[in-house]
């Protein structure tokens, strides 16, 4: 938190607290002294103010190929948590899964709450990919797909599903679909007896996949592309207390791609 006012790094801050120089509420503070909306701080007997945070921290990461969506990969393959900012007294939630093969947008926060909002099947949040197959589809295999798809675990459809063109043998479609379920895109077209070469996921919600971001990159979002993301969803967390700040994570410039779609 001291370091998040600019005071100096976290190594001067430590060195802050442990000569005495800061306060809690009148007792002398110790590295790692939770501090809330309510609390005093003092550095040298003068009033600190505190930074405003979220009660939700949120990431989007743009997925390769390649890696998983684990924290105990039996394989030892490469987990996309690795590549997360530490925190302290939190964790990072991932909001859905994409496969092991599957590239794209991948949402992480702080946040149980804003978490079981984006997944919740109740709230059919739209998920939309970007899909590579070989050869086209008819229309009555697109009619298909947009109807009903028999699955081992169930009936499954596509929301929409657009020809998005392609070259030689390839061909691309957007699809957008309102469910979770494991390896679902590649399932329906399976189904069909199609194969997918490629499949990104582009769109979660209201958050676009922004085309800055490049593969294997991060972007946190600040305090007003969070509260841009609350409004879309019109959802409002309960008040939480101030969270210590985490180093941040170095963003691009632009804000990340919000979809203008209607929903």
């Amino acid at each position: 938190m001291l370091a998040g006012t600019g005071l100096g790094s976290r190594r001067e801050m430590e060195q802050w607290i442990a000569a005495g120089r800061v306060s809690v509420n009148g007792e002398p503070a110790g590295v790692g002294t939770r501090v809330g909306a309510g609390d005093r701080v003092q550095v040298d007997g003068r009033p600190l103010r505190l930074p405003r945070r979220s009660a939700a921290r949120v990431l989007i990461y743009h997925k390769p190929t390649g890696e998983i969506v684990s924290r105990d990969d039996p394989e030892g393959r490469p987990e996309v948590f690795d590549k997360l900012p530490r925190l302290r007294g939190a964790k990072w939630i991932a909001v859905g899964r994409l496969d092991f093969n599957t590239s794209g947008l991948l949402i992480f926060t702080t946040s149980g709450e804003l978490a079981n909002r984006l997944m919740h099947p109740r709230h059919a949040i739209e998920r939309e990919y970007a899909v590579r197959i070989l050869g086209e589809l008819s229309e009555e295999q697109m009619h298909t797909l947009r109807t009903a798809v028999q699955l081992e675990d169930g009936p499954a459809h596509l929301d929409s599903i657009e020809d998005a063109g392609g070259q030689g043998s390839n061909h691309w479609y957007n699809v957008v679909l309102s469910e979770g379920r494991n390896r679902e895109v590649r399932r329906l077209f399976e189904a069909l007896n199609l194969t997918v070469s490629r499949l990104m996921r582009v769109r979660y919600g209201p958050i676009d996949l922004p085309s800055y971001l490049k593969r294997g990159q991060l972007h946190e979002l600040d305090e007003t592309e969070i509260a841009r993301l609350l409004a879309a969803l019109e959802f409002q967390p309960q008040p939480a207390a101030i969270q210590a700040a985490a180093r941040p994570v170095r963003a691009p410039r632009s804000a990340p791609g919000w979809s203008r779609r209607r929903r």
